[in-house]
């Protein structure tokens, strides 16, 4: 079969919740990619940042092979010799308490909202039913009921409603505007340290440092969604870390499995975690031996890799190199690590520049029109860059 033939397919029984750039990926490894028909190109998406180990990273395979010769599955109604040591590993990476594992990234984040409106009413003392988080206008969650009520995109929200109530939205990147939302009732504030689906937007510099100011004065919890931006992604552990604004819980997803499955948690210290109690909150699939060994793999790699650094370093690169292409309709590249952006003219439609790269022989996705994200994963090489970005030139240059 040809990539047609499986785009057709799809297209046939699959529902139209996605409109995918047209190419067909049926082999990865590392930074690379192939289609059915043999044409190679380099990953420049790394599946929304769950690949920042890159594909197949060969200690993260043998840890899902190894662990899917002995156990994959128990429940939580028993406990396995896998999600202790995964546990502990995750909390000492983040430098947390404790640790909830779930399944995805928006599950993260509805365990975060979940724990804040039950730390609210138990501990803060906000009547149960009142509880309210802030969140930032064009925020990206997910895509759950939860998710879509902090969002202000038309296309996330037409007719799902009602709505979940108690969520107040202010502009992302003002930090006053967050001081003059909070109230008696405010038992949260969830922001991503930067903007990854609304186009890389880098807020302006302490705006974290004064969202954590806030919550102290006023007790409340600073939830910092981490999904994208975690794992080394921005030259950091974590995006938090170039302001030393720890939050009080962190949803973490995407280059936690690895590339090779999903595998979620929120980490928080005891005072906020200990709300939870059986019953309470809970996962089938949540903390499985399987997900459990690739997640421990795939944290090794983070770390004995150091892929913080190779991503702080050749994220500069990136920047560099592209504020220097001659084209007439980009506006700006802006981002941290690898976790970059370039910004075309305002109703300038970047996805015809997507299908010249991919023709070219890099993948990359527009988001919100005129924006392309560019994040390779972080095992990728200089020279590799070098390459991808000669490309990205060769792309940009002919735009008239």
């Amino acid at each position: 079969m040809k990539s047609g033939d499986y785009i057709e397919m799809d297209e046939k029984y699959g529902a139209h919740n996605y409109h995918p750039l047209p190419v067909v990926i049926s082999w990865a490894l590392g930074t690379k990619v192939k289609d059915p028909d043999g044409k190679e190109y380099f990953d420049f998406l790394s599946a929304y940042s769950a690949v920042n180990q890159g594909h197949r990273h060969p200690r993260i395979i043998k840890a899902l092979v190894d662990q899917a010769n002995v156990c994959t599955l128990t429940s939580r109604a028993f406990h396995n010799d896998r999600m202790g040591l995964f546990l502990k590993k995750l909390c000492e990476f983040t430098g947390y308490d404790m640790a909830l594992p779930m399944n995805t990234g928006v599950e993260a984040v509805e365990t975060a909202i979940k724990a804040a409106r039950r730390w609210g009413a138990e501990v803060k003392g906000v009547p149960n039913g009142k509880q309210e988080v802030i969140c930032a206008e064009d925020n990206f969650h997910g895509r759950t009921l939860v998710a879509i009520s902090m969002s202000n995109d038309p296309d996330s929200t037409v007719n799902y409603g009602p709505y979940v109530p108690g969520f107040v939205r202010v502009p992302y990147g003002d930090a006053d505007a967050i001081v003059k939302a909070i109230t008696p009732n405010t038992v949260a504030v969830i922001v991503e340290p930067i903007q990854g689906e609304a186009g890389v937007v880098v807020p302006p510099a302490g705006y974290l440092a004064k969202i954590r100011e806030a919550c102290d004065k006023n007790r409340v919890l600073f939830i910092a969604d981490e999904v994208q931006t975690g794992f080394c992604r921005t030259g950091k552990r974590f995006a938090w870390q170039h302001e030393g604004a720890r939050p009080d819980i962190m949803c973490l997803g995407k280059a936690l499995g690895g590339g090779v499955m999903p595998v979620s948690a929120i980490v928080a210290d005891k005072k906020v975690m200990e709300v939870f109690t059986p019953g309470t909150h809970g996962s089938t699939f949540g903390g499985n031996p399987l997900s459990s060994s690739v997640a421990i793999a795939a944290l090794e790699v983070l770390e004995d890799e150091k892929l913080d650094q190779n991503a702080e370093r050749l994220g500069k690169v990136f920047r560099d190199e592209i504020a220097k292409i001659k084209c007439p309709k980009m506006v700006t590249v802006r981002g941290k690590g690898l976790l970059n952006a370039v910004v075309f003219e305002k109703g300038f439609e970047a996805w015809n520049v997507c299908l010249a790269l991919r023709d070219a022989g890099l993948l990359a996705k527009q988001t919100h029109g005129n924006i392309i994200r560019f994040a390779p994963p972080l095992v990728i090489t200089e020279k590799e860059m070098m390459e991808a970005v000669a490309i990205i030139k060769g792309v940009f240059e002919k735009i008239a």
